[in-house]
């Protein structure tokens, strides 16, 4: 009963038995020896006094010590010390917005700021933890793979290094050797990773690390847009295209080994491999099975080798190389918009029937029709225009989406009557 917390206050102070952290964190030695205090000191998102613990980060890593509570760091699945994903070792203002992209928002936990919200976001937590459930929502395929290709798991202990000595920038340190901080000179005092906040990391909101990592891959897909327009090419509907990296010779490549690796994506319609080139173009039913097998097997290793995986190209269809069965345009000399004219087949048009055209006369009724005659409901065709359109031979015009031949049918069209 003497642990039993009689303030009212005191009920949000937390007790854990050990710190939430990531195996950067921890350091490149084995045998970690942790310091632990309860209710040490605040929390730095949500204020409630928690229980610290503090070690060395690594044989020539520096005193850390955790940051923010257990709590706050289950909400979000971070680090309890650089605020970072447990799951992908990204800053969450990066997973945050691939997730959003993605499609999977539901799994974007929104973690209140004001205290009395946060309190009643903690309770809840706890219950749902304590049965086996979390507060979110599970992520998406895509996501995954897109956060997968992105994270970044190796343990970087250049992180664990000591910080820089303001007195020695100053010229004025004279412990010399015996001094726990790095002596060197800061690179740019404006730096803007130099300016970090943990609440602001927490909630992504201004992050340096993150906006980094975002101004990358921004860049990136820029220049290789950039570059498709300057080589004449457009991305593929469904098309995805994988080669091998490295020189040759390479691994042995066929249609089945293809099928195999890829066919748990969505419905394949086509694979063409090429072995002498080590490549292979896999043709999907959905773009989004396309986009989700890009994301999953980018720099995964097939036949023991890793694989480079990405849109395939498609020529564009400029105005001067235009294809014999592509949609003719004209402009109107009144200024009209362009009328757009159905391709016509290697044969021209198609007729049903080849009937000579000939003027049909058909008198007219003498007398006049009697009322009392019913009639059925709306207008009734005359009977001249109805003679005149059986007369006339209708011509159907040919379009490429109506064509069962060129929709990859096996079966023979079947003849025009």
């Amino acid at each position: 009963m003497a642990n039993v917390k009689r303030d009212a206050v005191k009920q949000a102070w937390e007790e854990t038995d050990f710190p939430l952290v990531c195996e950067t964190c921890l350091g490149d030695n084995p045998y970690v020896r942790m310091t632990k205090e309860e209710h040490g000191k605040k929390c730095k998102v949500c204020e409630n006094p928690f229980t610290v613990y503090a070690w060395q980060a690594g044989t020539k890593g520096r005193l850390k010590r955790v940051e923010i509570c257990r709590a706050c760091a289950q909400a979000k699945n971070v680090c309890q010390v650089c605020i970072y994903d447990l799951q992908y070792g990204l800053p969450v203002k990066v997973r945050d917005k691939v997730l959003r992209e993605a499609g999977s928002s539901s799994a974007i936990a929104a973690v209140p700021q004001s205290m009395a919200n946060r309190a009643w976001y903690t309770a809840q937590q706890d219950r749902m933890l304590a049965q086996g459930q979390t507060m979110v929502d599970n992520t998406n395929e895509l996501a995954h793979a897109q956060l997968r290709e992105m994270a970044r798991m190796e343990p970087r202990y250049e992180r664990n290094l000591a910080k820089l000595c303001s007195f020695f920038a100053r010229g004025e340190c004279n412990r010399g050797d015996s001094c726990p901080f790095r002596h060197e000179l800061p690179k740019d005092r404006n730096d803007p990773m130099s300016k970090q906040n943990t609440k602001d990391r927490f909630f992504g909101t201004s992050d340096p690390v993150a906006n980094k990592i975002l101004g990358r891959k921004r860049r990136h897909e820029e220049e290789r847009v950039k570059s498709d327009e300057n080589e004449g090419y457009d991305k593929a509907r469904a098309t995805l295209y994988l080669r091998f990296q490295g020189d040759e010779p390479y691994p042995s490549l066929d249609e089945m080994l293809v099928r195999d690796q890829f066919y748990s994506f969505g419905e394949i319609l086509s694979v063409r491999a090429q072995p002498d080139k080590g490549q292979a173009f896999v043709e999907y039913s959905q773009p989004e099975a396309a986009e989700l097998a890009i994301a999953a097997m980018n720099r995964k290793e097939l036949s023991g080798r890793p694989i480079y995986c990405s849109w395939a190209r498609a020529p564009k269809r400029g105005e001067g190389h235009l294809p014999s069965n592509s949609i003719e345009q004209e402009e109107s000399s009144t200024g009209a918009p362009a009328v757009v004219r159905p391709v016509a087949p290697p044969g021209g048009f198609v007729k049903k029937k080849d009937v000579p055209k000939f003027t049909a006369v058909v008198p007219r009724p003498s007398g006049r029709v009697s009322s009392n005659v019913p009639r059925p409901a709306g207008s009734v065709p005359s009977a001249g225009m109805a003679v005149a359109k059986r007369a006339t031979g209708s011509v159907e015009p040919y379009y490429p989406s109506a064509d069962p031949s060129r929709l990859g049918t096996k079966t023979a069209p079947t003849s025009d009557l």
